[in-house]
């Protein structure tokens, strides 16, 4: 996640420049994105340390301080390590969607099932099911 590459020669005065990859998730509006950062490391005229975060060559506020979606400028925002959205969006190019077809309206409880089967409950399971790590 981190890789420490000296001075880049981005901004004078930098002691050390660390490269650092984020995925981070809206849970607002479940966008997703990729950003890598570099984090310069400076000292200013007082002694103290300071670190400046850099984004396509822009400097920019820490992700980790209050980071933003991109979307809908929603603030509840899920940080990952890198990697997470882009294998995310892997996955869900790689799953094939079911053939269009005829749908079956649900029955509802009044009218009852015509077969004489029971009835499906779902559960919180059963919808969590595809999200499950193959064992």
């Amino acid at each position: 996640m981190s890789d420490i590459t000296g001075q880049t020669g981005l901004r004078g005065g930098a002691s050390a420049v660390v490269n650092e990859s984020y995925s981070f998730a809206c849970m607002r509006c479940g966008h997703g994105w990729e950003q890598s950062y570099e984090i310069e490391h400076h000292t200013d005229a007082d002694g103290h340390e300071f670190v400046l975060y850099v984004a396509n060559g822009c400097v920019v506020p820490s992700p980790l301080s209050r980071p933003v979606c991109q979307n809908c400028d929603g603030h509840i925002v899920r940080i990952m390590r890198a990697g997470q959205v882009s294998s995310v969006l892997r996955a869900a190019r790689q799953r094939k969607a079911p053939p269009a077809g005829p749908v079956q309206a649900p029955v509802t409880a009044a009218e009852g099932d015509p077969q004489g089967q029971p009835q499906h409950h779902w559960h919180l399971s059963d919808l969590l099911h595809p999200f499950r790590k193959a064992s």
